[in-house]
C-alpha cells in the first residue's frame, strides 16, 4: 500500500474513531474549512484515546502503561515509528504542519491519569486544574489549527474549557456515580452536609443537590466570559468553539427544578448537527 493511502486510511480511522465517541467535537469540524478537518480529527482521535483508557483496562498498571506510551511518542522516546498507529501518525503529522507545542499535550495525558483511580476529586481548584489541562487545552489547540495563537483566545479557551469541562462532569455523574468515581469535587459536597457515599447511592438529596447547584452556577459564569470573550477573537476560529453552544442547552437543563442530574441523559445526533448548525447561523461565530 502507498504512503499516500496509508495516510489516507489513517485520516478516516480518526474520524470514524471521533465520529463514534466524541460526536460534538467530530459534529463542530463540519462548520470548519475542510483543509482545517483533518488536523482537528487528529487531536480529537489523541483525545478519544487517552480518555477511554479508564474504559479500557480493568487495573490502574496497563492504563499507566498505555499513557505512558502515549507520553514516549510524544517525546520522541522509544517505540520507533507510529506507522502502527493511525492516531499518533496523524497526531504527529498535525503537530509538525501546525507547529504545535507538545507540552499541552504531555499535560493532557497526566492529568488523566486521575481516571484510572478511584480517588475522589478533592476540591474545586483541581477540578478547575483538570479541566484547564484536558477541556480548555484542547480548545486551545484546535484554535491554533484555525488562527495564530493570541493571548485573547488563550483566555477563551481557559474559560470555555472550564465551563464545558464542569458541566461534562455534570453530564457524566450517572455514570461515575455507578462505578464509584467522584469527579464532584469532595470539598464542595461536605460544605453542603453531603458525601461521597450519598453521590455514590445515585440519589438525589437536597445537600447533594446544593453542591450540585453551586457548581452548575460556577460553570455558567465561565460560559458567560467565554460567550463575551468570542466577540475578540478572529472570525475563523469562532467555530471551534461552537460545542459551547451544547454546553449552554446542557448547563439549562440541568439548572431546572425538576432535572435530576443522576437520571442519564441523551441526546440524538440529529439534534446536535441542528444545534451546532444554528448557532453556525448566529453573528457569535461568525455566521
Amino acid at each position: 500500500m502507498s504512503e499516500a493511502a496509508t495516510s489516507k486510511d489513517s485520516a478516516a480511522f480518526c474520524a470514524d474513531l471521533v465520529r463514534t465517541h466524541d460526536f460534538v467535537r467530530y459534529a463542530s469540524t463540519l462548520f470548519l474549512p475542510a483543509v482545517h478537518r483533518r488536523a482537528l480529527l487528529a487531536i480529537y482521535a489523541f483525545n478519544v484515546e487517552i480518555s477511554r483508557v479508564r474504559e479500557q483496562v480493568s487495573q490502574p498498571l496497563p492504563g499507566e502503561m498505555r499513557m505512558q506510551w502515549w507520553t514516549d511518542m510524544l517525546e520522541g522516546a522509544g517505540h520507533g515509528g507510529v506507522e502502527g498507529n493511525p492516531v499518533a501518525a496523524e497526531l504527529r503529522q498535525t503537530i509538525g504542519e501546525f507547529r504545535l507545542p507538545i507540552e499541552p499535550l504531555l499535560r493532557l495525558i497526566e492529568e488523566h491519569q486521575f481516571d484510572l483511580y478511584n480517588d475522589p476529586m478533592p476540591s474545586m481548584a483541581a477540578l478547575e486544574g483538570y479541566a484547564t489541562d484536558t477541556a480548555s487545552a484542547l480548545f486551545s489547540l484546535a484554535a491554533r489549527i484555525a488562527a495564530p495563537p493570541s493571548a485573547a483566545i488563550d483566555h477563551l479557551a481557559r474559560h470555555g474549557g472550564l465551563a464545558q469541562g464542569i458541566a461534562q462532569v455534570l453530564t457524566a455523574l450517572p455514570h461515575d456515580a455507578a462505578r464509584r468515581q467522584l469527579f464532584v469535587p469532595l470539598q464542595l459536597l461536605l460544605q453542603h452536609g453531603s458525601g461521597m457515599e450519598q453521590v455514590f447511592a445515585g440519589k438525589q438529596t437536597p445537600q447533594a443537590r446544593a453542591a450540585i447547584d453551586q457548581l452548575i452556577g460556577e460553570a455558567r459564569k465561565h460560559l458567560r466570559t467565554a460567550f463575551e470573550l468570542l466577540a475578540h477573537v478572529p472570525p475563523p476560529v469562532r467555530p471551534v468553539f461552537l460545542p459551547l453552544t451544547l454546553t449552554h442547552r446542557d448547563l439549562k437543563r440541568m439548572s431546572r427544578a425538576d432535572a435530576d442530574p443522576f437520571v442519564p441523559q441523551a441526546t440524538s445526533r440529529l439534534r446536535i448537527l441542528w444545534t451546532l448548525w444554528r448557532a453556525s447561523r448566529t453573528k457569535e461565530f461568525g455566521g
